[in-house]
């Protein structure tokens, strides 16, 4: 007996929509609030990657944003008014959209210049390392790319393969990182499958 649901694309697309709408709310409420901020992880790279290639985006499920730790209180104040409920669960701070909500149907919160993780080499960049992109500030491709270079999971690997394949990176950029950061993006470049 089947216990799934039956294959819908309008699911599949409204799964995509979910995340932008999440995406945009956050974001128009920090522009409202003049609240420093910039937009990481996939959806960042999803916009870097749109640039070149519209095609080669790849959908994100969360929205991650980068704020100041000191901005945290005035940030929970804006979206808990727009029924964004904050959550702090197993280290992470989070928003989740609404009451009923999921940790997947979230935004998480990254802080600007701390460290994610107590072993990872470098802090996150200054929410100053950011740009506008039409209405969203996003940040900088060179502080981006040293994030995914810090943290260095298998979904980073990924989206610096596609900063690669794509041209926004190459073998240039390796001198502006340090030393071990530099090392694992000639690693990518060396051996893309590796």
């Amino acid at each position: 007996m089947n216990t799934y649901g039956d294959i819908s694309l309008d699911r599949m697309v409204r799964a995509v929509e979910k995340v932008r709408e999440r995406l945009i709310k956050v974001t128009t409420l920090l522009n409202a609030a003049n609240i420093p901020y910039a937009l990481v992880g996939g959806n960042a790279v999803a916009a870097w990657v749109s640039r070149v290639d519209e095609a080669a985006v790849r959908n994100t499920r969360d929205v991650d944003i980068l704020i100041r730790r000191s901005d945290l209180n005035q940030v929970i104040q804006v979206l808990e008014q727009a029924d964004f409920v904050f959550r702090h669960a197993a280290g992470i701070d989070m928003f989740l959209d609404g009451p009923e909500a999921k940790a997947r149907d979230a935004v998480y919160l990254v802080y600007a210049e701390e460290k994610v993780r107590q072993d990872y080499l470098l802090p996150t960049p200054a929410v100053s390392e950011s740009e506008w992109s039409e209405q969203i500030r996003i940040l900088s491709l060179e502080a981006l790319v040293r994030m995914k270079l810090t943290s260095f999971r298998d979904k980073d690997k990924t989206h610096l393969r596609d900063f690669l394949e794509l041209g926004l990176l190459d073998e240039s950029w390796v001198g502006r990182y340090p030393k071990e950061l530099g090392t694992r993006l000639q690693q990518l470049i060396d051996d893309p499958d590796g």
